[in-house]
């Protein structure tokens, strides 16, 4: 008997950092996709899954050795970043993170990009963006809850690098994605990294920031 056609195995992302699936992970990503969570319910797990994103996004970050002596005048190996980190929000959706990376970086600078689809075109605009003045030596965290086509990531990051920040210094924050979404970011930015909670064919959570907002 004839063998049938082998399925291609997943693309593995270098650059891509999915959060291990524990059970607790699991259990809030259920509550996320259940569409009978109720608006308060769905915004207080996807912010519990927010400030686990957000741990693991610093995570990321390169850092350099720093001695310090503890209040017990011992001395302590610890380590700082390599440079100030800021965060950027992907408007809208992208706001709702704005408060885990804050809970998480109490003084940080935060700077929106808003983009918008042009209407009967899907080719993303950008309507604003304000950055911090000195965006281009820092560290930068871009917040976009959900990637499905890329589209609009890629543009995102296309502001970021027009105002001089190198691709390598990016780190995206993500909790949704589809496969699609990852390939055409990474593909056109291969430096770029993305961490995420989860990958799947189908992005579930196409209605996030209505479901976030309450709207």
């Amino acid at each position: 008997m004839a063998a049938g056609p082998s399925q291609a195995a997943p693309r593995v992302f270098p650059q891509l950092h999915l959060l291990e699936p524990t059970d607790n992970i699991r259990g809030i990503q259920t509550i996320i996709h259940n569409s009978t969570t109720s608006n308060s319910e769905f915004e207080f797990h996807a912010n519990r899954l927010i400030r686990l994103v957000v741990e693991e996004g610093l995570n990321a970050l390169p850092v350099q050795e720093k001695h310090v002596t503890t209040a017990t005048d011992y001395p302590f190996k610890g380590a700082i970043f390599n440079s100030a980190v800021c965060g950027v929000t992907v408007m809208r959706a992208g706001d709702a993170m704005e408060r885990g990376l804050r809970e998480c970086c109490k003084a940080i600078h935060i700077g929106h990009i808003l983009i918008q689809h042009e209407a009967g075109t899907s080719e993303p605009i950008v309507y604003y963006a304000k950055l911090p003045s000195d965006v281009s030596t820092r560290l930068v965290l871009l917040l976009s809850p959900v990637i499905v086509t890329g589209g609009t990531l890629c543009k995102a990051v296309g502001v970021l690098m027009d105002h001089g920040v190198a691709v390598e210094n990016i780190t995206c924050l993500n909790l949704l994605a589809t496969p699609t979404g990852i390939a055409e970011v990474l593909d056109k930015f291969p430096q770029l990294r993305i961490v995420s909670s989860e990958m799947r064919e189908t992005c579930c959570a196409l209605d996030f920031t209505d479901r976030y907002f309450g709207t």
